[in-house]
């Protein structure tokens, strides 16, 4: 396995990052994806799911929780630096890989062509969650879809032409390549995720969990802090 380290393609300037769930980026790759934004890059966020289930509070009702969460969101993007957020609106826990999601994930690909698409690993070993494992194994379906302009008629009709991203980074991976440096970031990444207070405030010593986190994954490749992720190259 070839290892990397911070030596993503500077000429790749559009990002779309696609999660489950509002704070999934956020917990995963928010120090990666400041520290591109900081050189220039544009990232925008596809959320596909309410998040209205992720609660342990009794008293809340999923209608609340949703605006909750995506007001938590939007200010985390804006600390962030993100350039718009998308919800999609989907049950959270109901995600199901489908021919109409895939198609959907497509036509917002064709629509930002991102050179960098982010999302989940579907292949991450003894990944509970199922909107986690549908939206990666959906998201990888969708660059192809999105790729082949004899996919979706329906959107080539209408002006979505066919477009494929430069690399798919995937975070959560059981075998990651790629090794963001974000020591310049973690602090930033940590005044992101206290954005989430539905989802931190119930988490001991979250900020020093998410540091530790950090310095694990950095110091074998002789980083402070890192992220890491697997990094799957598509145009030659």
């Amino acid at each position: 396995m070839t290892e990397r380290t911070t030596q993503s393609n500077d000429t790749l300037k559009r990002v779309l990052a696609i999660m489950a769930h509002p704070d999934d980026a956020d917990l995963t790759c928010a120090g990666t994806l400041a520290k591109w934004i900081k050189a220039g890059r544009q990232v925008h966020y596809v959320v596909c799911t309410c998040g209205d289930k992720g609660t342990k509070d009794p008293h809340m009702t999923p209608h609340r929780l949703t605006a909750i969460r995506e007001e938590e969101q939007l200010a985390a993007a804006r600390k962030l630096g993100i350039e718009a957020v998308i919800f999609l609106r989907h049950k959270d826990g109901e995600l199901e890989a489908t021919k109409e999601f895939r198609a959907e994930i497509a036509m917002l690909i064709r629509h930002y062509k991102p050179d960098i698409v982010i999302t989940h690993d579907p292949w991450q070993p003894y990944q509970l969650h199922p909107d986690h494992r549908a939206v990666g194994i959906t998201v990888c379906d969708a660059i192809v879809a999105a790729r082949d302009h004899l996919f979706l008629p329906a959107q080539t009709a209408i002006g979505l032409e066919a477009f494929e991203p430069a690399e798919l980074y995937l975070w959560g991976a059981a075998e990651p390549d790629y090794f963001e440096d974000i020591t310049e970031t973690i602090d930033l990444k940590l005044e992101v995720l206290a954005q989430h207070q539905s989802q931190v405030c119930t988490i001991p010593n979250w900020r020093e969990r998410i540091r530790q986190w950090a310095v694990s994954t950095g110091a074998p490749h002789g980083l402070a802090y890192a992220e890491a992720f697997k990094l799957i190259p598509f145009r030659s």
